[in-house]
């Protein structure tokens, strides 16, 4: 699976994540970015020509080569300067209360331990630092979930690790984060992939 993932599956996040349904969603969800940005899960910048003005520079965290080279005329075609500043959102190399904001779309699914990400997400972002995010994952719905949990090991093994089965709230809930915003419902596409999850966590301020 290792041609699959390396290959096939950046160019199928490209189109599937690039309608003009998704690109509301990353519209929206980038207003308010400040400061220094941390991005997880960055790909090839699809939400970069969404990044409002009072963004000074993005942190971004993408694990493949693939994705990143094809980000490269999306970032070229920006003013906001962009580094590849990590591999791995489970290990971040930034240095403590560092990160004014951070984004994160369609990446929690593929993390494979979340809890970890999001305690290292806390440790970077300043207090008072916000995380704006649109991800997908397990429904409220008994009978959509039942589906999950069917599909979930089929999927993740097609998609690159993206687990459709993940409770992204209750993550966000018992993070170091504070949810702020939380807005859910289904977008367009098939029930077991479309929940979803969009809002503002920050961390408290000491």
């Amino acid at each position: 699976m290792g041609w699959w993932r390396d290959q096939v599956v950046p160019r199928m996040t490209d189109q599937f994540l690039d309608t003009e349904e998704v690109r509301g969603l990353r519209a929206a969800v980038c207003e308010g970015l400040t400061g220094d940005v941390l991005e997880l899960g960055f790909g090839s910048g699809l939400n970069l020509p969404y990044y409002p003005p009072t963004a000074r520079s993005v942190a971004a965290i993408e694990p493949s080569d693939l994705a990143w080279r094809r980000a490269r005329t999306r970032i070229a075609a920006v003013s906001v300067p962009v580094v590849r500043a990590g591999l791995d959102g489970q290990r971040l190399s930034l240095p403590d209360d560092s990160i004014d904001t951070a984004l994160s779309t369609f990446t929690m699914c593929t993390i494979p331990d979340l809890d970890r990400a999001l305690l290292e997400l806390a440790r970077v972002l300043r207090p008072g630092g916000r995380l704006h995010f649109v991800e997908h994952g397990r429904s409220d719905d008994p009978r959509v979930r039942r589906w999950q949990d069917r599909l979930h090991g089929v999927h993740a093994r097609v998609a690159g690790g993206c687990r459709i089965d993940r409770p992204v709230s209750a993550h966000l809930t018992r993070s170091r984060l504070r949810v702020d915003a939380l807005e859910t419902g289904y977008g367009q596409g098939p029930k077991v992939l479309a929940y979803r999850f969009v809002g503002v966590a920050s961390k408290p301020r000491q």
